[in-house]
């Protein structure tokens, strides 16, 4: 049977307001107005699955399956029953009325397990146990990794970066009873701020394989909702996971995008998580954060709230460069070391290839082993990777630092306040860009 043109675009509207349950009701009331009592079922039942408590919509299943209808009343010494195959056809449960039953009665259990398969449930609750074991505020959503096999002997070269880094919290943890001689307590913070494709991250890793501390990545995806306080709540349930697994690393990936600054934000949720960052840094519980590291990265830390730098939370600050020679030539031996090489001269390699970063390199790698494919493909002859091809891949690739570095400088000279970008100024100097 064709439908009228009025189911037609009540049909649409369903479609583009799945939600909407007394339109949907609507619709169902015209198909079973023209006979065609599955389709009424069918859509009662997603009606149902929205509203379970909708009187008018369990009202319109009965009529639809049968039960309860005019029929019935009319003739109380008959009671009116609906087959199994009636049921069956449908994909509802219905039982045959027992002793004392005025008919045939609905199984709105069963029904409900069994249209469960066909539209899905929108929210999941979790039970919760008699000791609170089952409350999703006692489990870790966040996926904390145990301490890895990454250490700062992996970091090549950055020597500047690891000797920050060992005053920062290495020394201390490794001499418990000069920490507690001295004061200094297990928690703190630093900022990695650089040019991207740096290895900010790597490091980050490092520094939690060289604690043997779990370590936690957070970026804004992780953090950030829709919903008025589900942001603020998901920054406390970071903090509170890395608590209940202290020892542990916690890394904000692009903190400028976490914590930029409040007074160039316009949207008061975003400011609000902001605002909770800097409760969970404080500590608000005394000794809460002890054993929570907190490492952060940012390619434009001139964006990042002014509040979050000051004193007691990211107050420690490492510039992380370009790698050095030394660096260069153990990214790129780790890039070339499963690829078919020959006579390569790392060191002349790493030479040539200053100013990149390590994300450059890589791409260095990959274009030197394309054009290598790409002539084995031509000639039929399989091609090894040579100096040739890594020197004119080389050639090819502008450095990805340059523009972060053109804007850098301009910050550095008119932007350094308390000396906060002393280190830039003296790199910039070196490579006389200022």
């Amino acid at each position: 049977m064709s439908d009228s043109p009025l189911i037609r675009s009540i049909r649409t509207a369903v479609a583009s307001a799945p939600d909407d349950v007394p339109l949907r009701l609507h619709l169902a009331e015209l198909l079973l107005a023209t006979g065609q009592r599955e389709a009424a079922v069918t859509e009662v039942a997603a009606a149902l699955q929205r509203a379970p408590a909708d009187a008018d919509a369990r009202r319109l299943m009965a009529r639809a399956m049968g039960v309860g209808t005019g029929a019935q009343e009319a003739e109380p010494t008959q009671p009116m029953s609906v087959s199994p195959e009636d049921g069956a056809t449908a994909g509802l449960a219905v039982t045959p009325g027992g002793p004392g039953d005025a008919g045939s009665t609905f199984d709105w259990r069963a029904a409900e397990q069994q249209v469960g398969d066909v539209v899905p449930p929108r929210f999941v609750e979790s039970p919760v146990a008699a000791d609170g074991s089952g409350d999703p505020g006692n489990a870790d959503a966040w996926e904390v990794n145990e301490a890895g096999a990454v250490r700062l002997t992996d970091v090549g070269g950055m020597r500047e970066v690891k000797e920050r880094l060992e005053a920062a919290f290495l020394a201390p943890m490794r001499n418990p009873e000069l920490r507690r001689l001295y004061g200094k307590s297990l928690r703190g913070g630093l900022l990695l701020y650089g040019p991207p494709g740096c290895g900010k991250t790597f490091i980050a890793r490092a520094v939690a394989g060289e604690l043997g501390a779990n370590f936690l990545s957070i970026s804004i995806n992780d953090v950030l909702d829709m919903w008025v306080g589900t942001s603020e709540r998901n920054m406390h349930e970071v903090f509170a996971a890395a608590r209940r697994r202290a020892p542990c690393v916690v890394f904000l990936d692009e903190l400028d995008a976490l914590g930029g600054k409040r007074s160039r934000t316009a949207n008061s949720g975003m400011r609000n998580t902001v605002n909770q960052l800097l409760t969970e840094l404080d500590g608000v519980d005394g000794p809460a954060n002890e054993g929570v590291f907190v490492l952060a990265a940012t390619n434009v830390p001139w964006d990042v709230d002014v509040a979050l730098r000051r004193p007691g939370r990211l107050d420690r600050t490492i510039l992380v460069l370009p790698p050095d020679v030394e660096a260069r030539e153990a990214i790129l031996r780790y890039h070339l070391r499963d690829r078919p090489i020959e006579k390569i001269d790392v060191a002349k390699l790493a030479k040539v290839t200053e100013g990149l970063s390590g994300a450059d390199l890589a791409h260095l790698c990959d274009s030197a082993a394309e054009s290598a494919l790409l002539d084995s493909a031509r000639t039929g002859i399989v091609r090894m990777i040579g100096m040739a091809n890594l020197l004119a891949a080389a050639k090819a690739i502008t450095p990805s630092t340059e523009p972060w570095f053109a804007t850098a400088r301009n910050v550095a000279m008119y932007a350094n306040e308390a000396g906060m970008y002393d280190d830039l100024i003296a790199y910039l100097k070196k490579r006389r860009m200022l």
